[in-house]
């Protein structure tokens, strides 16, 4: 019997491989079409952007600062004890003298602490010198008994060496001779032990006397120390000068060293001034800068650099070199130039608002109407260019407003 032959079944035919193709054609012609779709394009009128062309010159690595004239030394007034306002003799804005009365802090229960201790400190120097009279008043009378021992002591020698003669002579007993002899050495012998026993005394005396005076020195030390404190209720100017940030109320409370007002000493001034956190790395003491004032132009020293960044600013302190200008005052702004370091060639590209929204890593570059986004390598930054390290060439242009509206855009249509 003759057996079936198996065809095998092909697996595409011509006409699926054909369907196959199409298919992968349409979904090429979708995801091409879908690309396009996000390449979308802005439209803008050139006056509603502002384009500025690449540069090449010198890099004048410095900053503008906003800085405001203060006093060379200020010395703040504060009260070691906290109170409230009892009376105010000063107003803000006064020429002092060292030791003008400014106000009157009102403390009754530190007021009462320190009459409490100077009460019982002045009853314990009493106590003190009271020790010390007594001991006084003991050698006055160890003393005395001396003296009365060295009279007796005489009067008994002269009988024990006249009874000595009239007992080798004979004339008088020896019972007699021997009360002589015995009123002698006792007399005697008291002398050595009063003598020893003022000695003992005088030593004990000296050592108690010397801790009773430092004991007395330092209480003393202490009474004066409050009664400054109860006088320095009264504020004063500790310095000659100027007083400013003092704006007291009758009956205003301060905590203990709070700040109550500044005395601007009057021996000229300096620059004081926020800088952006961007330059918080290249700002140091002893770089240089200047200012205009009537005219003028001076220069100054970076004396102080305050790291801490307080709203995205830290804080510097210039000083005049030589003699700051004699019409300044305190408050003044000043527009100062702070040097960073020596100029250099470089590629420049004018500051914009468009490095807030990219940061400096892409642009929109300008050729024939149409910006499109290149990524770029930005360096330092002055008041007026950015230094351009890679990406752009000399005279190309750049968007440099803000990038706000079309920043999510891959092509910008300049309309003139």
């Amino acid at each position: 019997m003759e057996m079936d032959k198996i065809i095998e079944k092909k697996r595409f035919n011509k006409k699926t491989i054909l369907m196959m193709v199409g298919g992968l054609v349409f979904l090429g012609l979708v995801a091409y079409g879908y690309n396009l779709s996000l390449k979308k394009v802005y439209k803008v009128d050139a006056d509603k952007v502002t384009i500025s062309k690449v540069k090449y010159g010198d890099f004048e690595d410095v900053v503008l600062l906003n800085a405001s004239v203060v006093p060379l030394t200020s010395v703040i007034v504060s009260s070691s004890e906290g109170g409230t306002v009892a009376e105010i003799f000063t107003e803000n804005g006064a020429s002092v003298t060292k030791g003008t009365p400014l106000l009157r802090i009102d403390n009754p229960r530190a007021l009462s602490n320190y009459t409490s201790s100077e009460t019982s400190i002045t009853e314990q120097i009493n106590q003190l010198r009271k020790v010390r009279l007594d001991l006084e008043q003991n050698q006055r009378v160890m003393s005395q008994d001396m003296m009365v021992i060295e009279n007796s002591l005489r009067s008994a020698t002269r009988k024990y060496r006249a009874d000595s003669t009239l007992y080798s002579k004979k004339v008088i007993t020896k019972e007699e001779f021997s009360a002589s002899s015995q009123d002698y050495e006792y007399y005697l012998g008291r002398r050595a032990i009063l003598k020893q026993a003022i000695k003992q005394e005088n030593q004990s005396r000296q050592m108690q006397l010397s801790q009773i005076d430092v004991s007395v020195r330092r209480m003393n030390e202490s009474l004066e120390t409050i009664r400054k404190n109860i006088e320095n209720m009264t504020i004063k100017a500790p310095v000659a000068g100027r007083l400013s940030s003092y704006d007291p109320v009758i009956g205003k409370s301060y905590n203990p060293n709070e700040m109550l007002g500044k005395i601007d000493v009057m021996q000229g001034y300096k620059l004081q001034a926020g800088v952006d956190e961007y330059y918080v790395n290249r700002v140091k003491e002893g770089q240089k800068a200047s200012c205009e004032f009537n005219g003028a132009t001076y220069q100054l020293t970076v004396r102080k650099v305050i790291p801490e960044v307080t709203a995205g600013q830290f804080q510097v302190e210039l000083v005049f070199e030589g003699k700051s200008p004699e019409d300044l005052r305190r408050g003044l702004s000043l527009q100062t130039k702070l040097t960073l370091s020596d100029n250099s060639k470089s590629l420049l590209l004018s500051q914009g608002q468009f490095f807030q929204s990219t940061g400096g890593a892409w642009v929109f570059v300008l050729k024939d109407g149409q910006a499109k986004k290149r990524n770029v390598k930005i360096g330092r930054k002055n008041f007026l260019y950015y230094e351009v390290m890679e990406g752009l060439q000399k005279d190309e242009e750049v968007i440099t407003s803000s990038y706000d509206q079309f920043n999510q855009y891959d092509i910008i249509q300049v309309n003139k």
